[in-house]
């Protein structure tokens, strides 16, 4: 997108200390957290003026599976970068404290540089609690998890979030999580904000609806509403909700303030405004996106439920449906032409979705 500077721009001059973006991936999340980080960097000696989570993070963890020696050493192996320096003030009971709240059936410790344990972590071994000569492989979720809470104990070490400390951009820790998680991941956010936002802006961008939704909510409607708000007449908000809006090569800022229904409206005119014969594997993650939000808010954390209350003939063939083209490639833009008989299953869920709770959907 070409004018992600712009939008960089836009964020660096609003007042508000606490900026919550949903966005659909492709549109240029991780590459606008890019954009931000140079134009905030000290121009005369190039030192980053805050600190940063998103996809070049994750990439500084590669798993290894040591298929030579038949996985005896699998392990995560880090790659040695500018942050290693922080390493030697850091250990794992800081990130066991991430992790409790995921309540981890795993245990790890680390590996230090053999021959100089000062250049910091090498790599990161797994094991079974109560078993730690055998190491084992976690699943792509937990590993996930497992580099966010890494991330989070080493925002707290003394050198580097304390010194870069005018902002945290955080971009999507929520890839490969399933719904408990992401509530977990959606709190541990929270959390960041309320630690940290008097001090340093903080800017979330996420393509989920529900961090997006949840956080949100906290910050409008929560406990502490009070303490996001400022001491004039108006109690005006000390945050911003935005949705990062595709426009052909383009994209814009598009201010939110309506709260959780207007979210997955948005998803639900996307929809309704894509030619029905051009539906593709892309439109059916928007929509299970939308079953999810109704889901969660009729009670009931799974969105076959909602198949049922729309009357859905065979809610499970159209769950196998959706969960099989919403994981290619999620929410990435794809051409591929579906079936007859699959497009009939989206037009048949997406009917009966309009047809049972009235959406007001006001497309172009």
């Amino acid at each position: 997108m070409m004018n992600l500077p712009e939008i960089a721009k836009q964020l660096k001059d609003t007042e508000e200390k606490i900026i919550l973006i949903y966005a659909f991936n492709s549109v240029g999340k991780t590459q606008l957290s890019v954009e931000y980080k140079n134009l905030t960097k000290n121009p005369k000696d190039g030192e980053h003026a805050g600190v940063y989570y998103n996809a070049f993070s994750e990439d500084l963890f590669n798993w290894h599976n040591d298929e030579d020696n038949d996985g005896e050493n699998k392990e995560i192996k880090i790659i040695h970068s500018s942050l290693n320096r922080f390493h030697v003030d850091f250990n794992e009971d800081l990130v066991r404290q991430k992790l409790l709240r995921y309540s981890p059936s795993y245990d790890f410790y680390f590996n230090p540089y053999k021959d100089d344990p000062s250049k910091g972590i090498q790599s990161i071994s797994f094991y079974v609690k109560g078993d730690d000569k055998t190491r084992i492989k976690i699943s792509r979720g937990e590993e996930r998890i497992f580099v966010w809470c890494f991330f989070l104990a080493l925002f707290e070490v003394n050198g580097w979030a304390n010194k870069q400390n005018q902002h945290f951009f955080i971009d999507d820790p929520v890839s490969s999580l399933d719904d408990h998680n992401i509530f977990i991941t959606a709190e541990t956010i929270f959390d960041l904000i309320e630690t940290y936002f008097e001090q340093r802006k903080i800017i979330i961008t996420t393509h989920h609806l529900g961090v997006y939704t949840i956080v949100s909510d906290w910050l409008r409607k929560g406990e502490n509403i009070e303490k996001f708000r400022k001491n004039d007449k108006e109690r005006t908000p000390k945050y911003k909700l935005w949705i990062l809006d595709p426009n052909g090569d383009v994209v814009k800022l598009t201010n939110s303030k309506k709260g959780v229904m207007l979210y997955h409206l948005k998803l639900l005119q996307v929809l309704e405004e894509a030619n029905k014969e051009n539906i593709s594997f892309y439109h059916f993650a928007l929509l299970r996106q939308v079953l999810e939000v109704i889901g969660s808010f009729l009670g009931k954390p799974y969105f076959s439920y909602v198949l049922q209350q729309i009357g859905v003939l065979k809610p499970d063939d159209a769950v196998k449906i959706i969960n099989a083209h919403s994981h290619k490639k999620i929410y990435s833009y794809q051409s591929d032409l579906l079936p007859r008989a699959e497009l009939d299953v989206f037009n048949d869920v997406f009917s009966r979705l309009k047809n049972t709770y009235h959406f007001e959907l006001h497309t172009a």
